[in-house]
């Protein structure tokens, strides 16, 4: 598995819950329209003030049309997380394909999550509704992408670019917790003088928090000499 394989599972077929048939090409374009729209919803309004009127409004869909693929406002919440989950995933690995050593794929990896958190800020606020809405689905998004985290850390492991000393599992959380904590306090958090978020993290943010991870990640020297 290269790194960049890692954080990316396989695609999965779209089936109508109402028929339990595969989407077609134009019912799978109409589901993107309402997870679209329930992203900003839900984003904005929170969990408990977003209704399937307000989500279906949005995506100027029918609100008939929305029970051909979500049975309930928790199903599409659900459903968002997922697809937010797969989406920030596929960003890391794209920044991550061609990578030289997992140091360097690692600082990749974080770039292509902050463009993707800096666009997608509703990321945060969804996530953290999951805790209490559905708790099974937030243990999911965070497994997914530590499950493919940590076997690229064993990876590296093996061929020497990472401390082998390091616990791979409590390193992937390690590493992910911090990325979340640094995305929230000078993306999610952050504001310029009108009022607006940056549209990117700041370089210097950047720089420290990837030297950090250098420092944490590096083979020892005493590893080096044996």
């Amino acid at each position: 598995m290269s790194m960049s394989d890692e954080l990316v599972d396989h695609h999965e077929e779209l089936v109508s819950s109402a028929t339990g048939r595969p989407l077609t090409k134009r019912g799978e374009a109409t589901r993107r329209r309402l997870l679209e729209a329930a992203e900003l919803v839900f984003a904005e309004q929170g969990y408990h003030e977003a209704s399937i009127v307000k989500i279906t409004e949005r995506a100027g869909i029918g609100l008939g049309t929305f029970y051909l693929y979500f049975d309930s406002k928790q199903s599409i919440f659900e459903a968002l997380v997922l697809d937010l989950n797969r989406r920030v995933r596929h960003s890391m690995s794209e920044a991550m394909a061609g990578a030289a050593g997992r140091l360097e794929a690692e600082r990749a990896g974080f770039a292509g999550f902050f463009r993707f958190t800096a666009e997608h800020p509703a990321l945060y606020r969804v996530v953290r509704e999951a805790e209490f809405v559905s708790p099974e689905v937030l243990r999911l998004h965070y497994t997914r992408i530590v499950e493919g985290y940590e076997a690229g850390l064993r990876t590296a492991q093996a061929s020497g670019d990472v401390d082998r000393a390091l616990d791979p599992e409590t390193t992937a959380w390690a590493l992910m917790g911090m990325g979340e904590l640094i995305g929230m306090r000078f993306l999610l958090w952050e504001r310029d003088a009108d009022g607006k978020p940056p549209a990117e993290l700041d370089p210097r943010v950047f720089a420290g928090m990837t030297r950090f991870i250098d420092n944490a990640l590096a083979p020892r020297a005493e590893e080096e000499d044996r």
